[in-house]
């Protein structure tokens, strides 16, 4: 790492991540050491609403900082994710742009070593009036599970490395430089979500409470839903701390636990109100910030199961919530948690279940009978970004007034398909079906 480059202040984070992985921590948390958090304990956004204009008054103090790291290799994306056109032939820097300068208000992108260059490029290409600021997310050695030893692979260097997670925010808004630079501008509040999380924007109400209640540390939470089970979710540790727990936190006998819904009814969003100051603080005070060991189980190569096994180490930028005295969690609706992870979430977003504001928030459209809708799509012919636009980047079928929609085979849409209720378009056979402009589906259809 020294020879790398990489700041001490890193090293020093990632030798006490190391120090526990050799001691044979697994950074496990057992339901024995936490209790579920009640419902009455949960403030609701939707009786926050009279902070708004103390939200707007403090627009000036505040950061929108969006996580812009990930590639999008699951949707087989071999650049910055967020690059990716998702509404209105906009990508999600398009918009993230768009909704930064309709509130007046600061963005930030933290880019990953995989991202920056990518990003760099289009917003040469954009040349927009208020340049994002920019700041790099660390790297951490890959660890051998063999002999813990840093992983080697001659044939592309770069997989030695993984990114820490997006905890690592703290670390390197710090290292930058960034975290002083906001502060010496008279930056308070900050903002962060994923940059794949459209419904994530800068939101007066909440900015006001955060404000107004000097709060150092706020996670925005929804209710868990079946859709849901595997997200991290809140809880309380017997000594009264809110801590998050991850699925990989989770030990495998507890999992039914955990994705018990009624026993932990709030899952993260990943929307997270840190006040500037407080965080730098806790850096000063700890010389880092020590959150929860993740320790990810992967391959060397991630597209090669036959290489070596190796340990990523990793956090949870909502795990901080633990180490504030004072932090808290705020129930906020399911429509300011939408992010594109796979190519069904792409459907559901490029369709007219969401629709832009004048403000360029994306949000449900109001005529949705349903709040959420489940989308299952073949991934041998939708599960890969190309694959996906060759059968729906044209006629995307309205799915307004759908509730689960599920494609088996190859099925292709023309314009003014209208899907409504609970459908399953199953194609048995070898060849791609068509389903013609202007059909309305309402019940399940099969193709032989």
């Amino acid at each position: 790492m020294e020879n790398a480059g990489i700041h001490p202040l890193v090293i020093d984070t990632f030798a006490y991540y190391y120090a526990q992985i050799l001691a044979g921590e697994t950074g496990l948390i057992s339901r024995r050491d936490i209790e579920p958090v009640a419902s009455d304990e949960v403030q609701d956004a939707s009786h926050i609403k009279q902070y708004a204009k103390a939200g707007k008054q403090a627009l000036k103090h505040a950061v929108m900082i969006k996580l812009n790291g990930g590639l999008g290799t699951s949707m087989g994306l071999t650049g910055a994710k967020s690059l990716l056109e998702v509404k209105n032939s906009a990508t999600f820097l398009e918009i993230m742009l768009q909704q930064a300068a309709r509130h007046d208000v600061k963005l930030a992108l933290m880019n990953s070593f995989s991202t920056h260059q990518d990003t760099l490029s289009a917003l040469d290409r954009m040349k927009p009036s208020s340049p994002p600021l920019l700041f790099m997310q660390n790297r951490f050695p890959k660890v051998m599970q063999q002999d813990f030893s840093p992983a080697t692979w001659p044939r592309d260097p770069t997989l030695e490395w993984n990114p820490p997670g997006h905890g690592d925010i703290y670390a390197a808004i710090y290292t930058s430089g960034m975290l002083k630079r906001l502060i010496n501008q008279g930056i308070t509040y900050a903002f962060i979500s994923n940059s794949d999380n459209l419904g994530a924007t800068m939101d007066t109400a909440l900015l006001g409470y955060f404000s107004q209640n000097q709060l150092p540390f706020m996670m925005e939470v929804a209710r868990r839903t079946p859709a849901d089970v595997k997200g991290g979710h809140i809880a309380r540790h017997k000594d009264g701390r809110l801590v998050l727990r991850e699925a990989a936190q989770c030990p495998q006998d507890e999992l039914d636990a955990f994705q018990d819904i009624n026993l932990y009814g709030f899952f993260n969003t990943n929307n997270i109100w840190i006040n500037l100051q407080a965080l730098a603080t806790l850096i000063e005070k700890h010389g880092t910030v020590k959150l929860p060991l993740i320790r990810n189980p992967k391959t060397l190569d991630p597209r090669d199961e036959t290489s070596p096994k190796v340990y990523q180490t990793e956090t949870a930028m909502g795990a901080a919530i633990s180490l504030f005295e004072g932090a808290t969690v705020m129930q906020v609706p399911t429509s300011r948690f939408f992010p594109v992870k796979k190519c069904s979430d792409l459907l559901a977003i490029r369709s007219d279940r969401f629709v832009f504001s004048k403000e360029k928030i994306l949000t449900t459209n109001p005529a949705v009978g349903s709040k959420r809708i489940t989308i299952d799509l073949d991934p041998r012919y939708y599960g890969k970004i190309d694959l996906f636009n060759q059968r729906c980047s044209q006629h995307i079928p309205s799915l307004v007034k759908c509730d689960a929609l599920k494609i088996q085979g190859d099925v292709r849409f023309e314009k003014n398909v209208s899907i409504k209720g609970r459908v399953v378009i199953q194609n048995n056979s070898s060849r791609q079906v068509v389903v013609r402009e202007g059909t309305v589906i309402e019940e399940d259809l099969t193709f032989d």
